[in-house]
């Protein structure tokens, strides 16, 4: 048999003592997604305008200067030995003050020295010289 005096002794109940935060989370959701709805979408484009009609057509080849760098880490222009580094100066910045820069094309022999190879590109750049590359990479990739 059930004793109803006994269960409704006001101190065995638990009453809630804290706040009721269920609103409070339903608002912010709310506000959550009113906020995401409110962004706008963010494009991931970038708006160019491109060049109409036929590209201009070059009308003249770029002179080349090839510069070689051999085995035994001579210096060739363009075929031609140089008899040392103040003659590749001296032909930089002959071609640095033309009034269209050759381009500067460095093939380097598979075992000339780094040293040598970076000596003509640092030379290049100091004499102003704008177009510069090194040629012929494709021997290493064996």
């Amino acid at each position: 048999m059930i004793d109803f005096d006994e269960a409704l002794d006001p101190t065995d109940l638990d009453v809630a003592s804290g706040m009721n935060i269920t609103p409070l989370i339903d608002v912010l959701l709310v506000l959550l997604v009113m906020l995401i709805i409110t962004i706008p979408i963010q494009l991931h484009s970038v708006n160019m305008e491109m060049p109409a009609g036929m590209p201009p057509t070059m009308t003249t080849e770029p002179l080349v200067v090839k510069i070689e760098v051999s085995a035994q880490n001579q210096l060739l222009w363009n075929g031609e030995p140089l008899a040392g580094r103040a003659m590749l100066y001296q032909r930089l910045q002959a071609a640095a003050q033309l009034s269209e820069q050759p381009e500067i094309h460095i093939l380097p022999d598979r075992s000339a020295k780094y040293d040598s190879v970076v000596a003509v590109l640092t030379a290049s750049q100091q004499m102003g010289l704008q177009k510069i590359g090194v040629v012929g990479l494709d021997q290493y990739a064996r």
